[in-house]
Order: C-alpha cells, then sequence, then structure tokens
C-alpha cells in the first residue's frame, strides 16, 4: 500500500481565508489544482515530510502545523487507487511566505469562496480542515501562527470573521480574547490616519497551547 502526505496550507490574506494549491503539471490529473504533497523520502517520517513539504512550498518553518487525519479513497479510479493519505494542516502569516517561481507544478493561492475543482478528491481533506481549525480556534491559540509579533485587536478580529464567515461584536471578542489568557498587551500603539492610536498585543507563546 502506497502512503502519500498531503498538507492543507491555509493563510488570511486581504479579509480572505486562502489555501495554497498546486497546479499539476503530470499525470493523473494533469492541468488540476491540487494539495501539496507527496511520498515519503527514505526513512522520512510522516511529521518530517510534511515539514519539507510546507518548507518547499512557502519558505518557512516553525508555525502551525498538525496531522489531519488519514484518508483512504482520495484517488478513486486512478491507477494508485487504494493507497492512504495522511493529511497535515498549516496556518502561516502570508507576509512571511515566498512561493516557489518554478512554471511547473505552480503553486497558487485560492480563496475558499471560490476553489477551483480540485484533483483527487481533495476537498474532502480541505473541508474536513476548515472544520479542525474552527473548532480548534475556540479552545486553543493557535491562531498565532497567522498572524505577526504585534497586532491589534481589530486585526485579530478580522482573521478570526474571516476564517468563521461571519462578523463579531467587537465588545464580546475583545472581552473574550482578552479573558483567556493568551495574549498581553505590549504597552506599544499603532497610530492609524486620524483615529485613536490602537493598543497593540502579542500572544504569551508562540507555541500551540489549550485554553
Amino acid at each position: 500500500m502506497q502512503v502519500a502526505v498531503l498538507v492543507v496550507i491555509l493563510t488570511v490574506d486581504e479579509g480572505e481565508l486562502r489555501l495554497l494549491l498546486i497546479h499539476r503539471s503530470g499525470e493523473p490529473h494533469l492541468g488540476r489544482w491540487a494539495l501539496p504533497g507527496g511520498s515519503l523520502l527514505p526513512a522520512e517520517s510522516l511529521a518530517d515530510a510534511a515539514a519539507r513539504k510546507l518548507v518547499e512550498e512557502t519558505g518557512v518553518k516553525d508555525v502551525f502545523l498538525e496531522q489531519l487525519y488519514t484518508f483512504d479513497g482520495l484517488d478513486g479510479d486512478a491507477p494508485q487507487a487504494g493507497s492512504v493519505a495522511v493529511a497535515y494542516f498549516a496556518l502561516v502569516d502570508a507576509r512571511r511566505v515566498r512561493l516557489r517561481a518554478e512554471a511547473a507544478w505552480k503553486p497558487g493561492w485560492f480563496s475558499l469562496a471560490g476553489l477551483p475543482d480540485l484533483a483527487f478528491d481533495n476537498k474532502r481533506v480541505v473541508d474536513y480542515a476548515i472544520t479542525r481549525l474552527r473548532n480548534k480556534l475556540r479552545y486553543t491559540n493557535v491562531a498565532y501562527s497567522l498572524m505577526p509579533e504585534s497586532f491589534p485587536l481589530s486585526e485579530l478580529q478580522a482573521v478570526y470573521e474571516s476564517i468563521f464567515g461571519r462578523a463579531f461584536d467587537k465588545r464580546n471578542f475583545r472581552r473574550r480574547m482578552l479573558s483567556q489568557g493568551i495574549l498581553r498587551p505590549t504597552g506599544r500603539t499603532l497610530a492609524h490616519g486620524a483615529h485613536r492610536p490602537a493598543e497593540l498585543y502579542e500572544f504569551t507563546s508562540r507555541q500551540p497551547m489549550t485554553l
């Protein structure tokens, strides 16, 4: 049985939750878009393979990366049908990402609201990842991986709203975030036009933690 590793790489940019996809330059599914992934290298662990693919496609490491689920049946009627895909998902700050520039197997960001028809039933993997992410935001600090070192609370709220697809009350969001113990004020502010300077916050830890 063949084992492949897939990585669902997510970011929030310009108010949208976006997914990194690869334009396939070979069969099967030539010309279609798919999740980054591939086979294990000799003596490579699943986690190391996922981390390697993340660095290859985005140039970043030391971000949130977690095993998502093990899928079978993604290949359909392809010759390698019957293989197993171990999926991971990662959260990256789009401002740190540097995508590969090669024309072959070209990477690209896509809004979750307008995904192309994906190869290998990858949509099933993506849907599972989005559900997992929304659940994790309720009881962990993993949003740190989508944010810069310091930020106003309005920027963090915009990230949450992009992921959940709905608006949050500003006062309630602020109260909830500050009551969880995952944020602390930096003592600095950010001037924004003629508006009152916004207080900047940072995560108390930039490692995954449960509330």
